[in-house]
């Protein structure tokens, strides 16, 4: 039943997911966090902020780990096949339906339509993040890691598992 369940929780948010990881991650979320409940938001946050530090898409990364965790080697494997089957079913039956139709204004204007809805998406998710931050860190550590994290990403050029690191060992050393 878990491996099921494991498929589940991966293959309907890579359905659901157009415009790849970015997008599935707030399904993703919903599905392991709200759905299942197999970790908080914070273990959530955490395990998205590691895997965003590493190389290759983001879903994939959530999947191998959040599948191991529930199920195993095995568990790990289910996750990621389910996380890659619906992009490669969708890409095969939709491949000749776009080129049948690639000419077509309404084909055209899908990613225009699409994006405002992915923005909407993780705008929420990164609010959920920044409220359960203030919750468990408060307002001072929150705004601070914020202001410090924007410095070294945007105005410094910092690669982000660099910043992640930083802001691992400030947790670890002050004990937030």
């Amino acid at each position: 039943m878990i491996y099921w369940q494991i498929f589940m929780a991966f293959f309907i948010p890579g359905i659901l997911g157009y415009g790849g990881g970015p997008a599935s991650i707030p399904l993703i979320e919903n599905e392991v966090v709200g759905n299942y409940g197999w970790m908080s938001r914070q273990e959530f946050s955490e395990v998205l902020a590691v895997g965003n530090s590493l190389p290759g898409p983001i879903a994939t990364k959530l999947a191998a780990y959040i599948g191991y965790t529930e199920g195993g080697v095995i568990g790990s494997l289910v996750a990621l096949f389910a996380s890659v089957a619906p992009s490669i079913i969708l890409m095969l039956v939709l491949m000749a339906v776009l080129l049948k139709y690639k000419d077509k204004p309404q084909v055209k204007n899908i990613s225009s339509i699409v994006r405002p809805i992915i923005a909407v998406l993780l705008g929420v998710m990164t609010y959920q993040f920044a409220k359960d931050s203030f919750i468990g860190l408060g307002p001072v550590y929150t705004i601070i890691l914020l202001i410090g994290s924007y410095v070294m990403l945007e105005r410094l050029k910092w690669h982000p598992a660099l910043v992640i690191v930083i802001a691992l060992a400030v947790g670890a050393v002050t004990g937030i």
